[in-house]
């Protein structure tokens, strides 16, 4: 883990002098931590999903995020209402990358997704990316979300993807609106 010590096996070859001290520090939460807090809490979620041209198929959902591990990660558990689909998530900061990333499961599919990312605190907006393969296709593309938070109370994500050669598609859209 980079603790310093000669021994740990992580190649980093300077002696420490409290090995204790600096794995606390390397542990314990940074500043860019608190800019999740706005997502702890219940919400309720409004999903836009296009599945190609025309209008989006929209469903409804809640999902409830709360901080977990000593205030490192916000864990996400969605439940779709009116259908059976259920997803969980963290998120969170990576003081070694100096990242956002994020992990996503859900019914919908056997994988997990992975996404790190910027916070642009001017906009209060998050840009996450990564790839993927296609479950159709098996191909790779790339995805982006976009995260704004827009209130306290209400925050959205839309979803991009783009296979070679094509251009970003938009395909999904959620709104998020604290539970009162």
């Amino acid at each position: 883990m980079g603790c310093g010590s000669e021994d740990c096996g992580c190649g980093h070859d300077q002696a420490v002098e409290d090995p204790m001290a600096a794995f606390a520090e390397m542990a314990a939460p940074a500043p860019e931590h608190k800019n999740l807090d706005v997502f702890v809490g219940e919400w309720d979620a409004e999903v836009k999903m296009w599945m190609g041209p025309g209008e989006p198929h929209v469903s409804h959902g809640v999902m409830v995020n709360a901080w977990v591990l000593g205030n490192r990660w916000v864990e996400q558990k969605y439940e779709g209402t009116g259908y059976d689909f259920k997803g969980q998530g963290l998120f969170g900061f990576n003081k070694t990358t100096g990242k956002y990333e994020g992990l996503w499961i859900d019914t919908c599919s056997t994988f997990m997704q992975t996404d790190t990312g910027d916070y642009d605190a001017t906009s209060k907006t998050f840009t996450m990316t990564s790839r993927m393969l296609c479950p159709q296709s098996k191909e790779e593309m790339a995805k982006r979300s976009v995260i704004k938070v827009h209130s306290p109370d209400k925050h959205s994500m839309e979803m991009y993807f783009q296979a070679e050669g094509q251009p970003e598609t938009k395909c999904m859209e959620i709104t998020y609106t604290r539970r009162k």
